[in-house]
Order: C-alpha cells, then structure tokens, then sequence
C-alpha cells in the first residue's frame, strides 16, 4: 500500500467516523434536557464541521479548504460566546422577573393588611365600612335639621 492509498483510506476511515459524530451530536440537540447542552452540542457540530472541511482539504489536495475552515473556526467560536452571553443573562432576567413579583406580592399584601386593620377598626367601633360613612353623614343632616331658630339667630349675630 502506498503513501497515497493510505491518505485515501484513512480520509474514508475519517469520513465515516464524522458522520457518526455528526449524528450523535445531532441526537445530543434534539434530545438535550437544558440549554447550555444544546449550546455545547451546536459548539461541537462546528469542531465536526472544520473537520470535514480539513478532511477533504487533505483527500482531495485542494488546501485552500483550509483557510474556510479557519474562518469557520472563528464563527463558531463567536457563536458560542453570544450564546453564552444569552444564557447568562436570560438567567438574570428571570431572576429580575422572580424579584419584581415578589416585591409587587408583598406591597399588595401590605395594601390588603391595611385595608383589612381598617375594616377591623370600624368592626371594633360597632359600624363596619360604608355603613360608617354613611351613618356619619346622616348624623351631620341631622344637625343641621335639629338647628332651632333661636340657634340661627345667634350664628347669624356672631358673623
């Protein structure tokens, strides 16, 4: 077996272990339980990919491959860093979410605790809510009603 057999063969040999990879790592995408493995997983389909590209620079002699595959390289590499990035702050954000909730959960309780301790109050009193309102205000027609004229005549002296 020559030098040249034994490129061509083992280029074959490669090929076909690439493309188990390449169907693995694809399993690994579809079936990956969080995130960051399915970022790992497209991080790797790109190692695959300048693999293939180097490859076949080498099984069939055109090195000029070589140079796609660099550029592919620095891609990926981006790539990975912006999702990354994603997953960083996508957890800080529902983080942020989570906190904002709760602060509006606890003012609203605060609201309803104050609410209910004025209810509470005017039970105490023996007139609950809007009766209170109403009844303080049917008192003071009732004044007003119950003002004899010698009262008036006085009031009207005074001013």
């Amino acid at each position: 077996m020559s030098g040249a057999e034994f490129i061509k063969f083992a280029s074959l040999i490669s090929f076909a272990l690439l493309s188990l990879a390449f169907l693995l790592t694809i399993i690994r995408i579809v079936r990956g339980p969080t995130l960051p493995d399915r970022v790992l997983a497209l991080d790797l389909l790109v190692g695959i990919g300048i693999a293939y590209i180097a490859v076949g620079a080498i099984f069939t002699g055109y090195f000029l491959y070589l140079d796609i595959a660099i550029s592919l390289g620095l891609v990926g590499f981006l790539a990975t860093v912006a999702f990354a990035r994603f997953i960083l702050h996508r957890g800080k954000a529902i983080k942020n979410y989570e906190n904002d909730v709760v602060v509006s959960k606890t003012t609203s309780k605060k609201k309803e605790t104050t609410k209910t301790q004025a209810i509470k109050k005017e039970k105490t009193a023996g007139v609950s809510g809007t009766r209170a309102k109403r009844t303080t205000a049917t008192n003071k027609k009732d004044k007003a009603k119950k003002t004899t004229p010698a009262k008036k005549k006085r009031a009207k002296k005074t001013t």
